[in-house]
């Protein structure tokens, strides 16, 4: 704005000229703390201006300080659940150890409590049809396993060596379709004959509709099949109904959880069968 404009305008003119002498005076009047009044205004205000840029100065830094927290926080989680993820696969290894030497545990059991020869093998392999239902197991003809030979574990009968190689045996399972043994029911010693059915259920054929057998019995090899030894169970009887008059149609579970099994014996002894009686 030219001088000849603030000339023409005394209002502004006289407010200059009295911000003027207020400046003056204020340069000359001191306060009690001894410094002047234009000082007082000055420091006051950049004082305020110093305070809005600390203020603002400290917002930014917590922003920062606490996003590199937050930060922190997330890394030490994402630490933690590695390190629980960790445990949990090293518990579930220990929990898998265990199971398997109490596996050995009860193998050994078994082992002690049956008077025949026999020779401990793991489970390598299993069918993965439904048509044919094997296992192959470590132990073959150089160990002694040789066709036809049973095998069994501390639940019950697992099935018979169909196919012995050197280091390794083909076992078929009693659930298979083709499979069978002597079976008796344990309470009453009714005689049947237990077959596979495929599905990794049984069907106990043969057993006199005269015979007392209900839910929940018992049964167990009979040994009269030369094949597996007797007093070793087979299943238990979930179902019990009048087939064709002559004979009980019986729904047998097997003992052995197949989908667990580990472990098994051979029965390197051949099982003889029961002599017949003369007349």
């Amino acid at each position: 704005m030219a001088i000849a404009d603030i000339a023409q305008r005394p209002g502004l003119l006289l407010a200059l000229a009295l911000a003027l002498h207020v400046g003056l005076i204020s340069l000359q009047v001191t306060t009690r703390a001894g410094s002047t009044v234009f000082h007082s205004v000055v420091f006051g205000g950049v004082s305020e201006a110093q305070r809005g840029a600390a203020w603002v100065t400290g917002g930014v830094g917590d922003t920062y300080s606490g996003y590199f927290d937050l930060r922190g926080v997330r890394d030490e989680n994402a630490r933690l659940r590695t390190e629980v993820g960790a445990l949990q696969v090293q518990l579930q290894a220990e929990r898998a150890r265990a199971e398997r030497a109490d596996g050995y545990r009860r193998l050994l059991e078994l082992r002690e409590r049956v008077p025949l020869e026999t020779t401990g093998a793991e489970v390598i392999a299993a069918s993965a049809t439904p048509e044919f239902r094997t296992i192959t197991v470590d132990k073959g003809s150089n160990d002694g396993v040789a066709a036809n030979m049973a095998v069994v574990a501390p639940s019950g009968i697992v099935g018979r060596v169909t196919q012995p190689a050197a280091r390794a045996a083909l076992v078929q399972l009693i659930i298979d379709a083709n499979a069978a043994a002597g079976a008796v029911i344990e309470r009453t010693r009714v005689q049947g004959i237990v077959v596979g059915l495929g599905d990794g259920t049984l069907r106990m054929d043969f057993a006199p509709a005269t015979g007392d057998v209900v839910t929940g019995d018992v049964v167990v090899t009979s040994g009269i099949d030369g094949l597996y030894p007797p007093g070793f169970v087979i299943g238990t009887v979930t179902r019990v109904s009048r087939g064709d008059g002559l004979y009980h149609d019986i729904a047998v579970q097997a003992g052995v959880d197949f989908s667990r099994l580990e472990d098994v014996l051979v029965v390197r002894q051949r099982v003889d069968a029961p002599a017949e009686t003369p007349k």
